[in-house]
């Protein structure tokens, strides 16, 4: 269409869904072996001149497929009457019309020559839309600034971090240290309260223990009192029998008078009636006793449950203390510490080993303070001599090579002065020169003697002597040979600095690997709890434990109970129920009692197996 050759002139795109080989007319339909199209536009710039602009192209038909090529684009624009022509060779033409035109390629495409088919990119997705919007408002290089700003506080932030992060190992070995004392004292506070807390449970036991024998002392007297009341009654059916035999059996009749017989009567009935009242009164006191008895029984139980809790708690606390006296043994053995040999250990030797763990830290730190000084002080003085010798075996060096070659130059001088004399004796005018010769030997004589009366104080101060030649060679050479030894102690000192260095290397990598396995722990915790509070799941699981414990405590002291109640039942011919004090009818009920104390017997340890697992 027009729009679609409008917008490709302008912007050189084709058409959506297009390509160019589909934008020109089809070879095959025109039966030609190539087709040429070309698409010509006049305008005015924004600057109101005049501007042509030629787009050819080409589709060919080749075996298999068409081939699409695009040819040279020319604009011509028209000043002061001439026609100037520039081709797409020394050009951009897309970049000209853009500027010709005075508008965006992204209004070209989306606005002015927007396709039938994507007129409707207003309604499209959120992304889209925001980025059509860039690109027509030129938004682009905005958004390119704010992520270039982004990218550049992101950075900032991770250098932040990773300051941050070395500041944090720099800290270590003093948060490690004050660690160590910390748990130093925790530790001392937790075995100061297991000691209370022991007390505190065996001041606690004392009265229950008490408690105990007095309500074993009362179980005794009603059980004796109720073995007592079945004689009673035993006795009472036995007489009632005899009374009846008796009765059946009587053939002698009374032979006293009616008033006697009367009289018998009435005091029968008043001796029954006193033995019912003195009967519903030992009932009575049997009931009050068979639930004192109850009470009792429900009470020992609970002590039982109580005693069982408080054993498991004293075996945690001895295995603490075993713990305690192993880690105090091997630490004794690194440290070389006497009389740490064997436990348990006592509280004055808790005390003296902390004691001696103290000392022997801070007599560790004053060491490597010392030593850290010393080798600080001694490093500078020698450094400070070896420059101070540096420079004196310069200046001596320079000195002598001077001298040296004064020397040479005199005796050269004599040397010739004297194969003159030898020569010339006889001529005035070499007499005269060597005159001159003479006084300039003189004047360097004389700059010899200043040179060393200027380093006559230098030499003097290092050696107490002005040396020669041979005494200044052998000084040198000792010097040189303590500057030698000092840089071999140097590079030893260096060696262990490095080895230290090394060192501190490995305990940060060290550090960093257990940070990232933290980090790795903290990351399986957030996977398993989740969102949740750790806190409250930790609180929550601690009741489970302290449920569990206190159900394992009452089947440890629940086997007891039923041992106790089946050698009653069984061994001390007890016919009624241990708890409620029931009387058992019949001995099938006294057997099924058993058998039933006997099978939850039987399941205890299981029971206390499964609770002590979970």
């Amino acid at each position: 269409t027009i729009i679609e050759c409008l917008k490709y002139i302008c912007t050189g795109d084709f058409p959506p869904g297009t390509k160019g080989n589909t934008f020109v007319h089809d070879p095959k339909v025109a039966q030609e072996t190539d087709v040429r199209a070309q698409i010509r536009l006049q305008f005015r710039d924004v600057n109101g001149e005049c501007i042509a602009v030629q787009r050819s192209m080409v589709c060919s038909q080749k075996s298999k497929k068409t081939e699409f090529k695009t040819l040279e684009g020319v604009i011509t624009r028209t000043k002061h009457g001439e026609k100037v022509s520039i081709s797409s060779k020394c050009a951009e033409i897309d970049r000209e019309m853009i500027s010709a035109l005075g508008v965006s390629k992204s209004v070209l495409n989306n606005v002015i020559f927007c396709h039938q088919e994507d007129s409707n990119w207003p309604l499209s997705e959120g992304k889209a839309l925001k980025q059509k919007f860039d690109e027509i408002f030129s938004a682009t290089r905005y958004i390119k600034a704010l992520e270039t700003l982004r990218q550049v506080r992101q950075t900032q932030g991770q250098k932040v971090k990773e300051c941050q992060t070395e500041l944090k190992y720099l800290k270590q070995n003093k948060e490690k240290a004050c660690e160590i004392r910390d748990q130093i004292t925790n530790k001392e506070a937790q075995l100061t309260s297991s000691k209370e807390i022991i007390r505190s449970y065996e001041n606690e036991l004392e009265p229950l223990e008490s408690r105990l024998q007095e309500i074993e002392h009362n179980l005794s007297k009603i059980i004796r009192l109720d073995n007592e009341i079945k004689a009673l009654e035993s006795r009472k059916k036995q007489m009632e029998k005899d009374n009846s035999e008796l009765e059946q059996k009587m053939e002698k009749v009374f032979q006293g008078t009616d008033e006697q017989l009367n009289d018998l009567y009435h005091n029968h009935q008043r001796i029954v009636r006193e033995k019912e009242r003195k009967l519903v009164d030992c009932q009575r006191e049997l009931e009050k006793l068979n639930k004192e008895s109850r009470l009792l029984n429900q009470e020992k139980s609970e002590l039982l449950v109580e005693q069982g809790r408080l054993q498991l708690q004293a075996d945690r606390h001895q295995e603490h203390i075993r713990a305690r006296d192993s880690l105090i043994q091997s630490l004794a053995a690194h440290l070389e510490f006497d009389g740490f040999e064997r436990g348990p250990f006592s509280d004055r030797q808790i005390k003296n080993f902390h004691k001696l763990v103290r000392e022997r830290q801070e007599e560790e730190a004053e060491t490597a303070n010392q030593q850290m000084n010393d080798f600080a002080e001694k490093e500078t003085l020698k450094q400070k001599q070896i420059d101070e010798i540096r420079d004196k075996k310069a200046g001596l060096g320079r000195i002598i090579e001077l001298k040296s070659e004064i020397l040479s130059k005199k005796q050269n001088e004599l040397k010739n002065v004297k194969y003159e004399l030898q020569q010339l004796e006889g001529s005035s005018d070499r007499i005269l020169e060597l005159d001159q010769e003479l006084t300039k030997a003189a004047d360097k004589d004389e700059q010899i003697r200043k040179i060393k009366s200027r380093h006559n104080d230098e030499l003097t101060s290092l050696l107490g002597y002005f040396p020669n030649k041979k005494q200044l060679e052998d000084w040198l050479h000792s010097k040189s040979k303590e500057i030698n030894q000092t840089r071999d102690r140097l590079a030893k000192l260096n060696k262990e600095l490095a080895s230290a260095e090394q060192n501190k290397n490995h305990i940060s990598n060290e550090l960093k690997r257990k940070e990232e396995q933290l980090s790795t722990y903290e990351d399986k915790l957030f996977d398993v709890c989740g969102s949740q509070d750790f806190e409250i799941d930790l609180d929550r699981l601690k009741e489970d434990i302290e449920k569990s414990s206190k159900q394992r405590a009452m089947l440890a002291g629940a086997t007891a109970v039923y041992s106790q109640f089946i050698t009653q039942l069984t061994d001390e011919n007890q016919s009624c129920c241990p708890v409620c004090q029931r009387v058992f009818q019949t001995e099938a009920e006294l057997q099924e009692v058993i058998s039933d104390l006997q099978s939850k017997l039987r399941l205890a340890p299981d029971k206390l197996k499964s609770t002590e697992l979970e």
